[in-house]
């Protein structure tokens, strides 16, 4: 672990301030859907970054990376240090830093600006039957809204911990890896995996919500109880059941997109974003292209963990809302 990423990441939670009533729709509870966001997502993809770093070998250095299990074993066990990979735990942590900052200010606007919006485009119907009935709608509207947002956040930590995990002697983390990839490339070098993040994240996160908001409906239904009759710990297993399922279906949606950019960010020069999927895919005479079953390459092991990392932000989320006093995620 990088100690300066790890000490200032820790102050920036402590400044979180959790104290006094919280009214619905106002500026603080919005705020405070934002905090736990930050906490979903930030937790939850740090997490996982073991996993997420043989995933992305495997969709970047295929050669070496065979698949998933050899993958661990290759980094426990030292085997591809030539590559610039540690060894043992540390070795299977690399990237943490970038990946705890990109999907902490990811969790703060994909779950904040997801509420403001929810809200908001609510308010836009004349009527509360209006509002029902066309719920899914707002759902995908208000998740995009956000999405869109959230990945402007999160694309340059996205950038270096890509690239830091597929090429690990470029870099220690974020702190020195940013600056590098700048001088080396520009800010623009950051965000050149912008529009396939977003072909990623955005049908991934209006599956997330909508799918989530809609199977909890269904869920509650099912229950002996009203949702408000339910206690806490009845609450947090309908959030966690719907939101697995729901990272089910989000993480077979954005698969393709997710190979896509592992890939560009390894690729070498200036040329346009629609060049480098097109090298990707089609190859150049000299390097193969993945071609179509090559967008799949780990696909069991990112809708496993999609799945779980999924039903536990959700789980987290609600869990922080309810402990501050506010309901619980989806139903009514």
């Amino acid at each position: 672990f990088d100690s300066n990423e790890s000490l200032s990441f820790s102050h920036s939670l402590s400044l979180i301030n959790m104290s006094g009533k919280i009214e619905l729709y106002t500026p603080k509870y919005f705020a405070y859907c934002g905090v736990g966001g930050i906490l979903s997502c930030g937790i939850t993809h740090t997490a996982v970054t073991p996993l997420d770093l043989v995933k992305c070998n495997v969709q970047g250095n295929p050669k070496e990376f065979t698949s998933t299990m050899a993958g661990f074993r290759a980094i426990y066990s030292g085997r591809v240090t030539n590559m610039g990979h540690g060894s043992g735990l540390r070795g299977l942590v690399k990237g943490w830093g970038p990946t705890a900052w990109g999907y902490s200010l990811q969790g703060l606007c994909k779950f904040g600006f997801y509420e403001v919006f929810k809200h908001y485009y609510g308010q836009m119907l004349s009527s509360e039957e209006a509002r029902h009935k066309w719920r899914s709608v707002i759902y995908m509207f208000a998740s995009a809204s956000a999405e869109l947002i959230a990945d402007v956040a999160l694309c340059p930590f996205e950038a270096v911990k890509v690239r830091v995990q597929t090429s690990p002697s470029f870099a220690r983390g974020v702190l020195d890896g940013m600056p590098k990839m700048i001088r080396e490339g520009g800010v623009g070098s950051l965000y050149a995996g912008l529009v396939p993040l977003w072909a990623r994240q955005v049908p991934y996160t209006i599956i997330k919500f909508v799918a989530f908001e809609r199977i909890a409906e269904w869920v509650y239904s099912l229950m002996p109880k009203k949702k408000e009759d339910m206690n806490k710990a009845e609450q947090m297993g309908v959030v966690f059941t719907s939101g697995y399922l729901a990272g089910v279906l989000c993480g077979a949606v954005s698969h393709p997109a997710d190979t896509m950019v592992s890939k560009i960010y390894k690729v070498q020069g200036t040329g346009s974003l629609m060049d480098k999927m097109r090298l990707v895919y089609s190859g150049d005479g000299k390097v193969p292209g993945i071609g179509f079953r090559g967008l799949w390459a780990g696909f069991a092991p990112r809708v496993v963990m999609i799945g779980t990392l999924t039903g536990l932000q959700w789980f987290i989320y609600g869990a922080f809302k309810t402990s501050v006093g506010l309901p619980a995620p989806g139903g009514k």
